[in-house]
């Protein structure tokens, strides 16, 4: 991935959108709010815009006329694994959500929506991004797992596990609170905003994604280690057990 050489301080924002009343509304309400915004009307257009200038954050329509949204995502998110993803979509069935969620998307909003629901959306999220203000700066050790929030790195074993910034986030959430249910408010609060008003089926796809890579990296270390337990508290939260392996 190319380095981008004069950071600028605004988000670097890419607008993926073939729909020229949305598209121009997005871009125009955007850059009066002070974001670095280009506008693309093709899936491939705006991968060759993101190649082009690495953006911080990318709002991703999934109907798009050249390409299938969830294959944009999955490219954008396997070169730009820091990226914020949001992804822009018509579509109200809950399979689709979840697929542009697996895919690789931070979170969604579904259309018609206002700019000023968007914006609070993008504050939330940039405030919890790996160069945000969140200040605490341990290592917790808990069974293989050791995470280190200074350094953002997550090790079972002596084996590094690449987690995506909110995989990280919430696995930490939850690594505070060792031994202790943790409820769905809270890890919302925690992970994305005090004030969330979005779907937390958000939390659910980002903590399934995270119980895949921590297993997949505990099968894999040598010797294969025992992976964190996270248990699942039907209609209140999940538990990140003390002891494991």
């Amino acid at each position: 991935m190319p380095a981008r050489q004069d950071r600028s301080p605004a988000p670097v924002l890419l607008v993926i959108e073939d729909d020229d009343t949305i598209g121009r509304h997005l871009d125009t309400g955007l850059r009066a709010q002070g974001y670095a915004t280009t506008w693309c009307r093709t899936g491939n257009g705006g991968l060759a815009a993101a190649r082009a200038t690495p953006p911080d954050v990318v709002l991703l329509d999934l109907g798009l006329p050249d390409a299938d949204g969830i294959d944009i995502a999955r490219e954008l998110r396997s070169h730009h694994p820091d990226l914020l993803l949001v992804i822009l979509t018509a579509r109200t069935d809950e399979i689709d959500v979840i697929a542009g969620l697996d895919a690789g998307a931070d979170d969604y909003l579904v259309k018609p929506f206002t700019l000023s629901v968007l914006l609070a959306r993008l504050r939330a999220h940039l405030r919890r991004l790996p160069n945000g203000h969140d200040d605490r700066e341990t290592t917790y050790r808990i069974g293989n797992l050791t995470l280190d929030t200074r350094a953002r790195r997550c090790l079972l074993g002596q084996a590094e596990v690449p987690l995506r910034p909110k995989e990280f986030d919430l696995l930490t959430a939850l690594a505070r609170h060792a031994g202790s249910a943790v409820s769905r408010e809270d890890l919302m609060a925690q992970v994305w905003d005090e004030n969330w008003f979005g779907p937390t089926k958000t939390l659910d796809v980002t903590l399934a994604a995270l119980r895949r890579r921590l297993q997949q990296a505990a099968t894999d270390a040598r010797p294969p280690v025992a992976p964190p337990d996270i248990t699942t508290l039907r209609g209140y939260g999940y538990r990140l057990e003390e002891d494991h392996g």
